[in-house]
């Protein structure tokens, strides 16, 4: 028992001593078992328990328009009380008032700068 407790401190007080941009919290992991608590960085992760991307896929996806980009890129056209009306694959549809009239902007979103589509 008195082993336990102790390897359970060192564990923590390990955690506690890695630099914040080390790790995230998803990438810890604390294992419970037989021969005491452990300790690891995760590396990669287990499709049997997530949903798993490519490292390359999520740093392409940071290049990629966001409802969030493409809506502060309609409020920068003067698009006012812009509203996401549709996301697709390939494209997000902007909807607000711009001069008093209705309009629908759409935006690539495989390109980062949100480029207008119609």
């Amino acid at each position: 028992m008195r082993a336990i407790v102790t390897s359970t401190i060192f564990a923590f007080a390990t955690m506690l001593a890695m630099p914040a941009g080390v790790a995230t919290a998803q990438d810890i992991e604390l294992h419970l078992g037989n021969d005491g608590p452990t300790v690891r960085l995760r590396d990669d992760c287990d499709p049997r328990r997530e949903y798993c991307r490519d490292r390359d896929d999520r740093r392409a996806w940071r290049h990629k328009c966001t409802p969030e980009r493409a809506l502060d890129k309609a409020s920068r056209m003067g698009i006012r009380r812009a509203r996401i009306d549709h996301i697709g694959h390939r494209s997000i549809e902007v909807r607000g008032r711009s001069h008093g009239e209705r309009v629908s902007v759409r935006f690539d979103r495989r390109s980062s700068r949100c480029r207008v589509l119609g």
